[in-house]
């Protein structure tokens, strides 16, 4: 898996991607996550990639040039390491406030991909016209606005990372989490058994796997539909 991340603030991507399991992963030749700085591609010696809009208006927009510039760059380093040269169908995810709420199922969606472009925004974000050239998905962390694409971005390479195989070391880790079927995650607890006076439940220390799966999916669907109503009648229409 290929993450090719377009942004202005490149040293932000990297270092927040190259630690922990996806910095690991990306050691072992698992994934790998490259940062390209849209300024790079600008085509004034200022190396400026912004302007004001038209019609007026606050703030700042990133130009559709430098950006497009930025993109076939990436088409053309892809290109070489498939050694293809119509690469046309690389999905681009623009990271905005307007897009579609990114959850588990866009995820593992993504992590079947060989290669994912990521957009980044910033200012007032980019101009219309290149959006609809390069992106094929708009994609939101949340109903808020942040500064940038950069830190949205860093929490889908995140949640691709994990369902790509060999990134996590238990094979069974991403099937159980949160989201895996349609739940939040059940409840749990290690070593003491007792902790400032709370016991681990005794269902865990039985021996009996088939009473603790039993407990977890309970616990699983109590946790949804105290937190999350939302999924969890979504669940039950599934389930019925």
């Amino acid at each position: 898996m290929n993450f090719h991340v377009m942004t202005l603030f490149p040293d932000m991507v990297r270092a927040g991607l190259s630690e922990s399991i996806i910095g690991r992963a990306a050691e072992k030749g698992l994934l790998s996550v490259e940062a390209y700085n849209i300024r790079d591609f600008a085509f004034n010696k200022h190396n400026k990639v912004d302007d004001y809009t038209y019609g007026g208006g606050a703030g700042m927009l990133m130009q559709a040039e430098p950006v497009y510039r930025c993109y076939e760059d990436i088409l053309r380093r892809i290109a070489v390491r498939r050694n293809k040269e119509d690469v046309s169908g690389v999905r681009v995810v623009y990271m905005t406030p307007q897009g579609k709420l990114f959850d588990q199922d866009i995820a593992s969606e993504f992590a079947k991909e060989e290669d994912l472009i990521l957009l980044c925004g910033h200012y007032e974000g980019i101009d219309e016209r290149v959006l609809e050239e390069i992106v094929t998905d708009s994609v939101s962390v949340g109903d808020y606005v942040l500064t940038g694409g950069e830190i949205p971005a860093m929490a889908v390479v995140d949640a691709v990372s994990r369902l790509v195989p060999g990134v996590l070391h238990n094979g069974d880790s991403s099937e159980t989490e949160s989201f895996s079927d349609g739940l939040l995650e059940y409840p749990q607890y290690s070593r003491p058994e007792v902790w400032h006076d709370r016991k681990v439940p005794s269902v865990l220390l039985s021996g009996d796997h088939a009473a603790v799966d039993r407990w977890r999916h309970e616990q699983a669907l109590l946790r949804t539909k105290e937190r999350r109503p939302d999924l969890y009648e979504a669940y039950c229409l599934k389930h019925d």
